[in-house]
């Protein structure tokens, strides 16, 4: 069993159009494209990625990227969850002034968290109004999933730093919350100061070829392999390159389960 517990798809009738400006935004950032996507962008391109490479169930983390587009976002969510082959979260913007009953409503649908992302939302993680989402969603059962570090389509100051992580996990004492990319993409030497055996959750997502395995077998194991969700960032990484990843690490077998599939069960409720 393979859950892909990081992935991203959008309706089909925009799909084409969001990974456009995704492309244009790296492409306008470091002047050439330094991710090619997968898959079009499409939910028929993800299954079709899924059956590919191996992967039984992925977890879709939509953005709203503006406070009005919450409504669409998660409606969307709703419609192409099956809690057979795709589970996917919502979306709050912190900029929207109805984030609380967003929540209430994300929450009574049956989604299992949401995906917030500080460079495209424009927020610091640590900022007041963070700390209340993320107490209001353990309180409703939901988990906050956070791109966390570096992102290609922009440039510094990048809002979810490690050190910024740590202020949130340690004013709210909150344990629903998943660092994306490892704990932070291309931070990983503030995530083993800052994060490494917290209570925080990270997934595996966009370190192939970008993290040293013996740094990464290290600091996994110091964190703990029941703290930890496969992940690619599916269609910015395969799903079939991050799991031989994975499995370059000589894990044991046990360690390897919790990571394929366990952990994102006992997340889940699935």
């Amino acid at each position: 069993m393979l859950i892909d517990f990081h992935t991203h798809l959008f309706p089909d009738k925009i799909a084409a159009r969001a990974i456009e400006a995704l492309e244009n935004g790296i492409i306008n950032t470091h002047g050439k494209l330094l991710l090619k996507p997968q898959t079009d962008g499409t939910l028929a391109g993800l299954i079709k990625s899924m059956d590919e490479c191996g992967v039984d169930m992925s977890i879709v983390m939509p953005i709203a990227t503006s406070p009005p587009q919450h409504t669409t976002i998660n409606r969307f969510a709703k419609e192409i969850t099956d809690n057979k082959r795709i589970i996917s979260f919502g979306s709050v913007h912190p900029r929207q002034e109805d984030w609380e009953e967003t929540l209430e409503y994300i929450a009574a649908d049956g989604l299992k968290g949401i995906k917030m992302h500080p460079e495209f939302q424009t927020f610091f993680v640590d900022e007041p109004i963070v700390e209340k989402i993320v107490k209001k969603c353990e309180e409703l059962g939901l988990w906050v999933l956070f791109h966390s570090g570096e992102d290609y389509g922009y440039k510094p100051p990048f809002h979810c730093t490690p050190e910024k992580l740590r202020n949130l996990i340690d004013r709210t004492g909150c344990k629903n919350i998943i660092a994306a990319h490892f704990g932070s993409f291309s931070m990983w030497d503030d995530v083993d100061k800052y994060l490494i055996g917290t209570d925080i959750y990270m997934d595996t997502s966009m370190i192939y070829g970008f993290l040293d395995k013996e740094k990464c077998r290290d600091m996994l194991l110091r964190h703990g392999a029941d703290k930890f969700l496969f992940g690619s960032d599916n269609p910015w990484q395969s799903p079939k390159d991050s799991y031989e990843y994975l499995l370059s690490l000589d894990l044991t077998d046990e360690d390897l389960e919790l990571i394929e599939h366990k952990n994102a069960e006992r997340v889940l409720g699935i």
